[in-house]
């Protein structure tokens, strides 16, 4: 009896003729996962319930550079992931990671939704992978254990986790800081520990993560608007129909207001969670001086005529 319960329940959860695997760094409930979920819905809506979505959130099928690995050779079908870990894979996805390329967020919506955001997915069919979104990543700033941070002096010689990305690394020690790269999962334990002094990230991550728990210094300097992707693996996109190819980007697209409209709520509501818990949050800071300290990252990663097109059109966005 104890099996058939269990089939009942496999069947119920997977509707679908053929359910695709999703991974999510991030925990359930979480706006990106939530996000993949009503793709998903709207998939089986689309494909008459040929194809549906299963995620696999809270890093079950591993961390950001195993999946994406496993999703170029078709072991995991979709993969929600931060645009860092490609930056030393597809150049295209350099420009949106560059710090404070973009004005605000809805900056970053107009620029991610229109003809600029589409070349950088395009760029992802040559890597064994289907661009098919872009997800709000929130901005992202620094926090610590030691000290309010005010100004790019009080940074000097502190040391920051940052993604597995060379220009974040180069970011981070432009403002006079110490860049260490380590895979997410491991942050809270090396802050805790004092392997490092902090990391930067969203208003949801830092609570999600409770990081706001072991490093309680948060500095609004917002270097980073970067956006996350959902991809495909291309193995995957091979085997579908044109028409299951269609609702697949069409589901993707949907699910983005839908994404949106959850992230602007988290954020509201972990920040009040956040200084609830007396985290001190530091507002009053000269962004001059951070944005100054970035030409020569701006130098280094402006290699190509293409690249450097796409920031003067970025910049003329309004």
């Amino acid at each position: 009896m104890a099996s058939v319960a269990i089939i009942a329940t496999a069947v119920s959860l997977n509707a679908a003729e053929r359910t695709l695997r999703s991974s999510d760094t991030h925990p359930d409930g979480y706006p990106t996962v939530e996000a993949v979920k009503q793709m998903g819905k709207l998939l089986e809506e689309k494909t008459g319930g040929k194809l549906g979505v299963e995620v696999f959130h809270s890093a079950q099928l591993g961390q950001e550079k195993d999946t994406i690995e496993q999703t170029q050779f078709g072991v995991i079908d979709l993969n929600r992931v931060s645009l860092g870990p490609f930056n030393n894979i597809i150049e295209e996805t350099q420009i949106p990671s560059l710090p404070y390329i973009f004005r605000s967020v809805d900056h970053m919506h107009k620029v991610m939704d229109g003809p600029i955001g589409q070349e950088i997915l395009d760029a992802f069919a040559a890597h064994d992978l289907i661009g098919l979104a872009f997800y709000d990543g929130g901005s992202r700033s620094f926090y610590n254990s030691e000290k309010p941070v005010k100004s790019i002096a009080d940074l000097k010689g502190m040391k920051f986790r940052v993604m597995q990305s060379d220009m974040f690394v180069d970011m981070v020690n432009a403002l006079g800081a110490n860049a260490t790269p380590m895979p997410y999962g491991e942050v809270y334990s090396s802050i805790q520990t004092g392997v490092i002094d902090g990391a930067e990230n969203n208003w949801p991550s830092y609570d999600s993560s409770g990081h706001f728990e072991v490093a309680k210094y948060y500095t609004l300097d917002q270097h980073l608007i970067v956006p996350e992707v959902l991809v495909m693996s291309k193995k995957t996109w091979d085997g579908l129909s044109p028409e299951e190819q269609t609702a697949v980007k069409a589901a993707a697209k949907e699910s983005v207001p839908y994404m949106r409209e959850l992230w602007a709520a988290q954020e509201k509501k972990s920040e009040e969670k956040i200084r609830a818990a007396g985290a001190e949050i530091i507002t009053d800071i000269d962004k001059k001086p951070f944005i100054d300290a970035m030409k020569p990252v701006y130098e280094k990663y402006l290699k190509s005529d293409k690249l450097k097109d796409m920031v003067t059109r970025i910049q003329a966005t309004e």
